[in-house]
């Protein structure tokens, strides 16, 4: 849900920005904010948030933006600027581990423990009851085995911010493309303009004409 936020509000800015900025000679410069932004915070989800959140404002692309489009009086993209910073740091609260690794420790050594206690209640109750009840124990046995190693499992994946079944990644990248294109579509635009423009008149055209 945060995810969703964050990057509606990016493609907000972004059209914003196109507006404000357009036909100005910061514009190039401006965007390269808003690509660094996409590649080093909104993507950077292997990284523990807290080590995001860290960044000085003078590496913060977020803050150059609105150096270049709020100076003196805050612009129109003051508002939006802080309304994207707001979804950052619900979403960068949202990835944060909520267990510590020694939990997950603790839950592994809990398994093994009431895995390895099985066979010597097993190997009671054949002396009791008879060896027809090795079958039923061992069924069960390993119905417990797949259940305690399938729960711990999902645990764990629920656990990894990224690179597991249950992580954002994959929706991720689908929901940044489009904004990776519009992006790399108005940067494009700006250089084929550079392109475009008119040579400056040389020396001998300058004599020649006057």
């Amino acid at each position: 849900m945060a995810y969703f936020e964050e990057i509606s509000v990016a493609k907000a800015l972004l059209e914003q920005l196109a507006l404000v900025c357009r036909g100005r000679p910061y514009y190039d410069r401006v965007l390269q904010n808003v690509r660094r932004y996409v590649d080093r915070d909104l993507k950077r989800v292997d990284l523990p948030p807290a080590v995001v959140l860290s960044s000085k404002p003078k590496d913060d692309p977020l803050e150059t933006i609105m150096w270049f489009t709020s100076v003196g009086t805050p612009g129109v993209v003051y508002d939006t600027v802080k309304w994207l910073r707001q979804a950052r740091g619900a979403r960068l609260g949202a990835v944060q581990r909520k267990l510590p690794p020694l939990h997950f420790v603790l839950l592994f050594a809990l398994g093994f423990f009431e895995l390895s206690a099985f066979p010597l209640l097993s190997a009671g109750a054949s002396v009791t009851v008879g060896d027809n009840a090795l079958k039923i124990e061992a069924a069960v046995f390993a119905l417990m085995a797949a259940a305690i190693m399938l729960t711990l499992g999902v645990v764990l994946q629920l656990w990894q911010p990224s690179g597991s079944v249950y992580s954002v990644d994959e929706a991720l990248s689908v929901m940044i493309s489009g904004l990776e294109e519009e992006l790399h579509d108005r940067q494009a635009a700006i250089s084929k303009a550079n392109i475009n423009l008119p040579k400056p008149p040389t020396e001998s055209s300058a004599v020649g004409f006057s």
